[in-house]
């Protein structure tokens, strides 16, 4: 990949606050770990925003709020959109 090219998606936890994105996949096989961000809202394919990174991620998806642990939030791969 040239240096200058962007991924085309990122984990969470590079995510910087205020950057916002898309839901690309999940990087677990934990059943557990899946069924938990579903019930969340968290979904491949939405809209995602992290608003916090200390002492818990905080993320938004649509109108809902949710504090992921680092764990969880190292699953989450999401595809960055230009910020509004």
């Amino acid at each position: 990949m040239n240096a200058l090219q962007k991924p085309l998606a990122i984990n969470l936890i590079n995510m910087k606050t205020g950057e916002k994105g898309i839901v690309a996949y999940f990087n677990t096989n934990d059943e557990a770990i899946i069924k938990k961000l579903m019930a969340m809202g968290v979904i491949p394919g939405l809209p995602i925003a992290l608003e916090q990174r200390f002492p818990t991620y905080v993320i938004k998806i649509g109108r809902t709020r949710a504090a992921v642990d680092r764990e969880i939030a190292q699953t989450i791969y999401v595809r960055l959109t230009a910020n509004k």
